[in-house]
C-alpha cells in the first residue's frame, strides 16, 4: 500500500509554548511530500524529524496570521541557498505573493529555482491542484481574515491481482499494469479475460482535510464529507466558547462534533492556545463527541 501520512511539525496557535511550535505540517504521499502551513521555526521542525525540505515541492498556506506563514520565507530563502533547481509551487491567498516579492526585493534576494505562486480564493470551492496521484481542493473558511482549508484525495487506486488466476493463464508481465487499471486481456488465439475476473476490486481512496483557523459553521461541512483523516483545529476548550466564538476559533468539542456530522473516520485536534499547558482535557471532552480522536503530537506520522 502507497504511504499517505501526515507529519505535525506544529500543533500551538500564536506563539511557542511548552515546547509547542507554530501551525506547520508535511504530508507524505508515496515518497511526494506536501507541506501545509509554515508558521515560525518550521525548517528547525524539519531538521529535527530528519525530513528533507527539497523533497517538498507544493506548499499550501492557509491564511495569513503569522503563526501560519511567517516560516515560509526563511525556508524559500534556505531552499536558494542550498541550491535548489527544482520547480516549487505555494498555493496561499493573492497578498502572499506581495509579502514574498517585497522580502525578497529588500535582501536583494534573486532565487536560483521556479518560485510559482497559484492564489486561492477565500470566496468558493476551488481544485487547486490535480494529478493521477493527488487532487488538492481549497474550501473557504470563516476566520477573522480569509481563510482557506485544504483537503487531499488519493487519486484511483490499483486493482490487485488474482495472483491464481494471473499464473494459471500465464499472462506476460507487460499485461498484468493494464490489468490492474482495468483493461481486459486478449491472449493470442483471441480469447478474452475480463479484468473484472482476474483481479479483486481497488480499495478505496484515502483522503485528508486541514480545517485551519475557522469558527464552526456547516459552510464546508460538504466539502470534508466522508473524509478519512480531519484536522481540525481546536484552539480552546469548550469552556471557553464564548471567547472562541468572539474570536472565530473553535474548542475541542466543537471540532468533535464536526468529524461526527461530517462521517469522518478520524479526528486530529490541534492549534493549541498558550493558555494550556496539559491538553488531556482536549480529549477528555472530545472523545465522549468522537471516540476516535487524536492529539495532533510534534513529531509524529499519522496514517490517513
Amino acid at each position: 500500500m502507497l504511504r499517505f501520512e501526515v507529519m505535525i511539525l506544529g500543533n500551538s496557535s500564536a506563539t511557542p509554548m511548552y515546547g509547542r511550535h507554530p501551525t506547520s505540517q508535511v504530508l507524505n504521499f508515496n515518497e511526494q511530500l506536501y507541506m501545509i502551513d509554515c508558521g515560525e521555526g518550521t525548517q528547525m521542525q524539519l531538521a529535527r524529524y530528519g525530513i528533507k525540505s527539497n523533497r517538498i515541492n507544493h506548499i499550501f498556506i492557509s491564511h495569513l496570521h503569522g503563526d501560519h506563514y511567517l516560516g515560509l520565507v526563511g525556508l524559500l530563502s534556505s531552499q536558494h541557498l542550498m541550491g535548489r533547481k527544482s520547480t516549487l509551487h505555494v498555493y496561499g491567498p493573492a497578498a502572499l505573493e506581495e509579502i514574498l516579492a517585497i522580502q525578497f526585493k529588500h535582501s536583494a534576494t534573486v532565487l536560483q529555482y521556479p518560485l510559482v505562486f497559484h492564489p486561492t480564493n477565500p470566496a468558493e470551492v476551488e481544485v487547486i491542484l490535480d494529478t493521477p496521484a493527488m487532487k488538492v481542493t481549497s474550501f473557504p473558511l470563516q476566520h477573522r481574515i480569509d481563510c482557506t482549508g485544504f483537503r487531499f484525495d488519493e487519486g484511483r487506486r490499483s486493482a490487485t491481482l488474482n495472483a491464481t488466476l494471473v499464473d494459471q493463464l500465464d499472462i506476460p508481465t507487460p499485461y498484468l499494469k493494464l490489468l490492474k487499471r482495468g483493461i481486459d486481456y486478449v491472449d493470442p488465439d483471441g480469447t478474452v479475460y475480463l479484468a473484472s475476473e482476474l483481479t479483486y476490486p481497488a480499495p478505496p481512496s484515502r483522503s485528508y482535510a486541514f480545517c485551519s483557523d475557522t469558527l464552526m459553521n456547516e459552510s464546508y461541512f460538504e466539502t470534508i464529507q466522508g473524509v478519512d483523516l480531519l484536522y481540525h483545529e481546536s484552539t480552546f476548550l469548550h469552556d471557553m466558547a464564548d471567547r472562541a466564538k468572539e474570536t472565530l476559533h473553535s474548542t475541542g468539542q466543537e471540532a468533535a462534533q464536526v468529524a461526527s456530522t461530517v462521517g469522518a473516520k478520524k479526528l486530529l485536534l490541534g492549534h493549541f492556545s498558550a493558555r494550556y499547558r496539559d491538553l488531556q482535557p482536549f480529549l477528555d471532552e472530545s472523545q465522549p463527541f468522537f471516540a476516535n480522536t487524536l492529539l495532533s503530537e510534534e513529531g509524529k506520522w499519522f496514517l490517513v
